[in-house]
């Protein structure tokens, strides 16, 4: 067994192209700062969306940051839930999931929020004309059975907010929903945590930001024990494999 390498996490970024995020959150604003953070491993996960996904990782391996790209998919039921895959393929698979089943509500001048999708020079290539963060039509579990079928990694987002996450929402986590991972979001203890929702103790808990700004990158985040950056090495963290393992602080 090699010596575990410790890698700084923050798996919840928004870009520019979420209408909730600050236009300010270029590729290249977000890989500064979360370089100035001391970041290793980042995820950007856009509302409904990965189009700005693969511009941010191109760029971010390029100074050695290693970056998951997927989305933070609304559900029927109103549940934020994080989805990330390791290859293009599977990511324009998702990619096209995502638009058979958003309920798409018309927003073409941008008044619900920008929406953006920007090349590595931040000039804008296109304008999503419908709101990203609209629920699909399809249910927590109908969606994580799709990001499995990809070979993602399925992770329900901040399980003890009071909106949007799934214990708000459903009020229980459902025994036969297979997940990678579950997202708290702030300072809570992991023990609190699993205590508050009697939560498995198999399943790893993550902290992450949720940086809809430049200055929330890096504010929660956790730490990946690996032998190496990469998203095998990710996974195998998650399932906690051969020692490795997710420290929230």
């Amino acid at each position: 067994m090699q010596h575990l390498q410790r890698y700084k996490a923050d798996l919840h970024i928004h870009t520019a192209l979420s209408p909730c995020a600050d236009l300010s959150m270029s590729p290249a604003t977000i890989i500064e700062q979360a370089r100035r953070q001391g970041l290793s491993l980042i995820g950007i996960v856009d509302h409904n969306s990965t189009r700005n996904a693969t511009v941010v990782q191109e760029m971010a391996a390029e100074v050695g940051l290693l970056t998951l790209t997927g989305a933070e998919v609304t559900t029927a039921e109103e549940v934020h839930c994080l989805a990330f895959f390791e290859q293009s393929g599977q990511l324009q698979a998702f990619q096209q999931y995502l638009e058979e089943h958003i309920v798409q509500i018309p927003d073409p001048d941008g008044q619900l929020g920008d929406q953006p999708v920007v090349d590595r020079e931040e000039n804008v290539v296109e304008i999503i004309p419908y709101w990203l963060p609209a629920a699909l039509r399809q249910g927590i579990s109908a969606v994580q059975r799709k990001v499995v079928s990809l070979n993602g990694l399925f992770i329900p987002a901040h399980i003890n907010r009071p909106a949007n996450g799934i214990m708000a929402q459903l009020g229980f986590l459902p025994p036969d929903l297979s997940c990678t991972a579950l997202e708290f979001f702030g300072k809570a203890r992991t023990t609190a945590i699993r205590q508050a929702y009697c939560l498995p103790p198999h399943i790893s808990l993550i902290s992450s930001s949720d940086a809809h700004f430049p200055e929330q990158i890096g504010v929660h985040y956790s730490v990946f024990y690996m032998q190496e950056l990469s998203f095998s090495e990710v996974r195998k963290a998650l399932a906690r494999q051969g020692g490795r393992r997710v420290q929230t602080l």
